[in-house]
Protein backbone atom coordinates (compact mmCIF):
# COMPACT_ATOMS: atom_id res chain seq x y z
CA UNK A 1 0.00 0.00 0.00
CA UNK A 2 2.89 2.34 0.75
CA UNK A 3 4.31 1.83 -2.74
CA UNK A 4 0.83 2.62 -4.11
CA UNK A 5 0.76 5.87 -2.14
CA UNK A 6 4.22 6.80 -3.44
CA UNK A 7 3.20 6.01 -7.02
CA UNK A 8 0.03 8.07 -6.62
CA UNK A 9 1.98 11.01 -5.19
CA UNK A 10 4.53 10.82 -8.00
CA UNK A 11 1.86 10.88 -10.72
CA UNK A 12 -0.86 13.05 -9.15
CA UNK A 13 0.54 16.29 -10.58
CA UNK A 14 -0.58 15.03 -13.99
CA UNK A 15 -4.19 15.14 -12.77
CA UNK A 16 -3.75 18.54 -11.11
CA UNK A 17 -2.36 20.08 -14.29
CA UNK A 18 -5.26 18.62 -16.26
CA UNK A 19 -7.80 20.04 -13.78
CA UNK A 20 -6.21 23.50 -13.91
CA UNK A 21 -5.83 23.46 -17.70
CA UNK A 22 -9.48 22.47 -18.13
CA UNK A 23 -10.64 25.02 -15.52
CA UNK A 24 -12.26 22.34 -13.38
CA UNK A 25 -12.95 23.79 -9.94
CA UNK A 26 -14.18 22.23 -6.69
CA UNK A 27 -17.84 23.01 -7.45
CA UNK A 28 -17.70 20.55 -10.39
CA UNK A 29 -17.19 17.72 -7.88
CA UNK A 30 -20.39 18.61 -5.96
CA UNK A 31 -23.01 19.40 -8.64
CA UNK A 32 -25.77 17.34 -7.04
CA UNK A 33 -25.92 19.00 -3.65
CA UNK A 34 -27.33 22.42 -2.88
CA UNK A 35 -25.45 22.52 0.44
CA UNK A 36 -22.21 23.11 -1.48
CA UNK A 37 -23.46 26.18 -3.39
CA UNK A 38 -21.02 28.37 -1.47
CA UNK A 39 -18.19 26.61 -3.31
CA UNK A 40 -19.28 28.18 -6.61
CA UNK A 41 -18.54 31.62 -5.19
CA UNK A 42 -14.91 30.75 -4.43
CA UNK A 43 -12.23 32.04 -6.81
CA UNK A 44 -10.80 29.37 -9.14
CA UNK A 45 -7.38 29.90 -7.59
CA UNK A 46 -8.63 28.51 -4.26
CA UNK A 47 -9.70 25.30 -6.00
CA UNK A 48 -6.30 24.95 -7.65
CA UNK A 49 -4.50 25.65 -4.37
CA UNK A 50 -6.68 23.03 -2.65
CA UNK A 51 -5.66 20.42 -5.23
CA UNK A 52 -2.01 21.24 -4.65
CA UNK A 53 -2.30 21.31 -0.85
CA UNK A 54 -3.95 17.87 -0.82
CA UNK A 55 -1.12 16.47 -2.95
CA UNK A 56 1.56 18.04 -0.75
CA UNK A 57 -0.16 16.68 2.39
CA UNK A 58 -0.27 13.18 0.87
CA UNK A 59 3.44 13.45 0.08
CA UNK A 60 4.07 14.48 3.69
CA UNK A 61 2.00 11.49 4.83
CA UNK A 62 4.15 9.16 2.73
CA UNK A 63 7.31 10.62 4.31
CA UNK A 64 5.80 10.14 7.77
CA UNK A 65 4.75 6.55 7.00
CA UNK A 66 8.19 5.69 5.61
CA UNK A 67 9.49 5.42 9.18
CA UNK A 68 7.52 2.16 9.46
CA UNK A 69 9.48 0.50 6.65
CA UNK A 70 12.44 -1.81 7.15
CA UNK A 71 15.69 -0.03 7.86
CA UNK A 72 19.17 -0.54 6.44
CA UNK A 73 22.33 1.08 7.71
CA UNK A 74 24.94 2.52 5.38
CA UNK A 75 28.28 2.98 7.08
CA UNK A 76 31.01 5.40 6.14
CA UNK A 77 33.23 3.91 3.43
CA UNK A 78 30.59 1.45 2.24
CA UNK A 79 29.44 3.75 -0.57
CA UNK A 80 31.88 4.03 -3.48
CA UNK A 81 30.02 6.47 -5.72
CA UNK A 82 27.24 8.99 -5.36
CA UNK A 83 25.65 11.18 -8.01
CA UNK A 84 23.24 14.04 -7.41
CA UNK A 85 20.05 13.10 -9.31
CA UNK A 86 17.65 16.03 -8.75
CA UNK A 87 18.44 17.60 -12.10
CA UNK A 88 18.55 14.40 -14.15
CA UNK A 89 14.98 13.31 -13.38
CA UNK A 90 13.22 16.67 -13.45
CA UNK A 91 13.20 16.99 -17.28
CA UNK A 92 11.62 13.53 -17.57
CA UNK A 93 8.99 14.47 -15.04
CA UNK A 94 8.23 17.72 -16.87
CA UNK A 95 7.25 15.52 -19.81
CA UNK A 96 4.18 14.53 -17.74
CA UNK A 97 3.20 18.19 -17.63
CA UNK A 98 3.24 18.49 -21.42
CA UNK A 99 1.19 15.31 -21.72
CA UNK A 100 -1.35 16.70 -19.23
CA UNK A 101 -1.64 19.93 -21.21
CA UNK A 102 -2.45 18.01 -24.39
CA UNK A 103 -5.20 15.86 -22.83
CA UNK A 104 -8.66 17.16 -23.60
CA UNK A 105 -11.09 14.68 -22.00
CA UNK A 106 -11.56 12.49 -18.92
CA UNK A 107 -11.27 9.21 -20.81
CA UNK A 108 -7.83 10.07 -22.16
CA UNK A 109 -6.73 11.37 -18.77
CA UNK A 110 -7.86 8.16 -17.09
CA UNK A 111 -6.10 5.95 -19.65
CA UNK A 112 -2.83 7.92 -19.57
CA UNK A 113 -2.89 8.18 -15.77
CA UNK A 114 -3.43 4.43 -15.30
CA UNK A 115 -0.51 3.65 -17.61
CA UNK A 116 1.82 6.08 -15.79
CA UNK A 117 0.65 4.85 -12.38
CA UNK A 118 1.25 1.20 -13.27
CA UNK A 119 4.71 1.93 -14.70
CA UNK A 120 5.64 3.96 -11.62
CA UNK A 121 4.23 1.36 -9.23
CA UNK A 122 5.98 -1.55 -10.94
CA UNK A 123 9.27 0.30 -11.24
CA UNK A 124 11.83 -1.37 -9.01
CA UNK A 125 14.24 1.51 -9.24
CA UNK A 126 12.66 4.93 -8.80
CA UNK A 127 9.97 6.83 -6.97
CA UNK A 128 10.93 10.28 -8.14
CA UNK A 129 8.41 12.77 -6.83
CA UNK A 130 9.33 16.44 -7.29
CA UNK A 131 7.12 17.30 -4.31
CA UNK A 132 9.83 15.78 -2.09
CA UNK A 133 11.83 18.88 -3.01
CA UNK A 134 9.32 20.96 -1.03
CA UNK A 135 10.23 18.88 2.02
CA UNK A 136 13.94 19.58 1.30
CA UNK A 137 14.72 16.05 0.11
CA UNK A 138 17.42 15.37 -2.46
CA UNK A 139 17.78 12.46 -4.85
CA UNK A 140 20.96 10.47 -5.34
CA UNK A 141 22.12 7.58 -7.50
CA UNK A 142 24.39 5.58 -5.22
CA UNK A 143 26.59 2.48 -5.61
CA UNK A 144 28.01 0.45 -2.74
CA UNK A 145 31.25 -1.52 -2.52
CA UNK A 146 29.48 -4.68 -3.74
CA UNK A 147 28.60 -2.94 -7.02
CA UNK A 148 24.89 -2.61 -6.19
CA UNK A 149 23.33 0.62 -7.46
CA UNK A 150 20.29 2.12 -5.81
CA UNK A 151 18.29 5.33 -5.48
CA UNK A 152 18.55 7.30 -2.23
CA UNK A 153 16.11 10.00 -1.16
CA UNK A 154 17.62 12.02 1.69
CA UNK A 155 17.42 15.44 3.32
CA UNK A 156 21.18 15.52 3.64
CA UNK A 157 23.53 17.10 1.13
CA UNK A 158 26.13 14.52 0.22
CA UNK A 159 29.14 15.62 -1.78
CA UNK A 160 31.48 12.63 -1.47
CA UNK A 161 30.77 8.90 -1.15
CA UNK A 162 32.48 8.76 2.24
CA UNK A 163 29.97 11.32 3.56
CA UNK A 164 27.17 8.74 3.30
CA UNK A 165 26.64 7.27 6.76
CA UNK A 166 22.98 6.89 7.68
CA UNK A 167 20.07 4.62 8.38
CA UNK A 168 17.50 4.70 5.60
CA UNK A 169 14.08 3.14 5.15
CA UNK A 170 13.83 0.52 2.40
CA UNK A 171 11.02 1.14 -0.11
CA UNK A 172 12.29 -1.77 -2.20
CA UNK A 173 15.70 -3.33 -2.84
CA UNK A 174 16.69 -0.44 -5.11
CA UNK A 175 15.09 2.56 -3.45
CA UNK A 176 15.69 4.00 0.02
CA UNK A 177 14.33 7.06 1.79
CA UNK A 178 15.76 8.70 4.86
CA UNK A 179 12.84 9.11 7.24
CA UNK A 180 11.96 11.85 9.65
CA UNK A 181 14.07 10.27 12.37
CA UNK A 182 17.22 10.49 10.27
CA UNK A 183 20.44 9.28 11.72
CA UNK A 184 18.80 7.22 14.43
CA UNK A 185 19.62 3.51 14.37
CA UNK A 186 17.59 0.87 16.08
CA UNK A 187 18.21 -2.73 16.89
CA UNK A 188 16.39 -3.90 13.77
CA UNK A 189 18.74 -2.06 11.44
CA UNK A 190 21.00 -4.19 9.33
CA UNK A 191 24.00 -3.55 7.18
CA UNK A 192 23.26 -3.65 3.46
CA UNK A 193 25.10 -6.53 1.82
CA UNK A 194 23.71 -7.46 -1.55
Amino acid sequence: MFRGLLAFNATSLLVIIYLVQQGITLDKFFPWSSQFNWITSLPNLLSYLTYMIVTVLLTGLSIFLSSNLGKDTFESGEIVSIEYANNSFLPSYLGYFFVALSIDNWETLFFVYIILFVFTFLSQALYFNPLFLIFRYNFYNVANSNGVEFFLISRRNFRKPEDVALTANRINNYTYIEGLKSGLCNSKSKKVEK
